[in-house]
């Protein structure tokens, strides 16, 4: 059986520690955003098999597997089941081939798939961070920190810091315009707090320059080309999408938005993990019989800039196709959510420009990659 992308939506993805959802518990803007996606779905609530929610750092308030208390504050029946999974920044797309995986099984029909990421609340790398004393020193490479990722790829590709820079520029340019033309509207949720409303990303910089940008010291080492500007905010968020079988949606009456052709999840030395989309992509295509060429739209998750533009040369991809509606630099980064986020988000362009082939890909900490392709139906 083949599965379908139906619906999604989303929080406001803003600023950690500065933002507004900052104060706002994670499973309590997660739950708001899974009732609205529920309350605009056409299916009754006791036919979801599983509800598989992907978290980066399942601690505190996002953890005690947060997909199972997600079923309870969402109010779905007790027999629903909820399951948390984690590949750091790829799980809520994981989340989304599993899914996808045990429709063409035959093992359940209908799923609510996402992630929740409060970079806020939880810090990186977990509350109680305790790397293997042994590897930290024969394999140091194994907790390598992201930013030096990025620099060893912009080494290594022989990328300007102009050129990253340029790039980030280019990301807020189009996210804004997005925004201003109504294309995030629908797939945002607004989070009451106490009363106030959050409906609107916090990330976004339409007003920002390369020459702000060229002021900023590195980030990650002295001399290094990586700043704040060309890495992606960290951010909190949370992102839901209904996945069903296409016969379910056909029952139901259902109005899917694309059909999922295949994905893959590969590796790479983590010290250049940024690259992770290249392989992850290629396995993807080939599984669907399509080629580079073929594709009409390209998520691609906006991590760094310099593993960004590296990807998009190694694959050869237009960067006309690449991230429409802005990417990560300019939209945020909640980890665990930024899956579905793409994924979803490249389904979306599919549906509203009338195109056929999407793929949606991210790099992963510790040297992966994972991508989903898509088609319109």
């Amino acid at each position: 059986m083949g599965s379908v992308i139906v619906d999604w939506r989303r929080s406001p993805f803003t600023r950690s520690h500065k933002g507004q959802l900052s104060g706002v518990r994670p499973d309590e803007f997660a739950s708001q955003v899974l009732i609205e996606l529920l309350n605009q779905a056409k299916i009754k609530s006791t036919e979801i098999d599983d509800l598989i929610v992907g978290c980066a750092y399942p601690e505190g308030e996002q953890g005690y597997n947060i997909g199972r208390l997600m079923s309870f504050l969402a109010g779905l029946p007790k027999e629903t089941p909820g399951t948390t999974i984690n590949r750091l920044c790829g799980s809520s797309m994981q989340a989304m081939l599993f899914a996808s995986a045990n429709i063409s099984a035959g093992w359940g029909n209908c799923f609510v798939c996402g992630g929740i990421e409060s970079m806020s609340r939880v810090k990186r790398r977990g509350f109680n961070w305790s790397p293997h004393p042994k590897m930290e020193i024969d394999y140091p490479e194994a907790y390598v920190n992201m930013g030096i990722t990025a620099e060893n790829v912009a080494e290594l590709y022989g990328i300007s810091r102009l050129e990253q820079e340029e790039f980030a520029l280019m990301s807020h340019t189009k996210a804004s315009q997005a925004r201003d033309r109504g294309y995030l509207s629908d797939e945002l949720v607004t989070i009451i707090d106490n009363g106030a409303s959050i409906s609107q990303d916090g990330c976004i910089r339409a007003e920002t320059s390369l020459e702000s940008m060229s002021g900023l010291d590195p980030a990650f080492k002295d001399g290094g080309t990586v700043t704040a500007a060309t890495s992606s905010p960290l951010t909190d968020g949370a992102v839901f999408a209904l996945i069903c079988s296409e016969e379910f949606a056909q029952s139901n009456s259902l109005q899917p938005i694309a059909r999922i052709v295949s994905g893959a999840v590969t590796a790479c030395p983590p010290e250049i993990m940024g690259m992770g989309p290249v392989s992850s992509t290629r396995l993807a295509l080939e599984r669907a019989g399509w080629d580079a060429a073929d594709l009409d739209v390209f998520e691609l998750n906006e991590a760094f800039s310099s593993q960004s533009i590296a990807c998009i040369k190694e694959l050869g991809l237009d960067p006309q196709i690449v991230n429409i509606d802005g990417g990560a630099l300019a939209i945020g980064h909640p980890l665990g959510a930024s899956g579905a986020r793409i994924a979803c988000k490249a389904a979306s362009i599919l549906a509203r420009e009338g195109r056929s082939k999407a793929i949606a890909s991210m790099c992963i900490g510790g040297g992966m990659g994972i991508s989903i392709a898509l088609e319109s139906l």
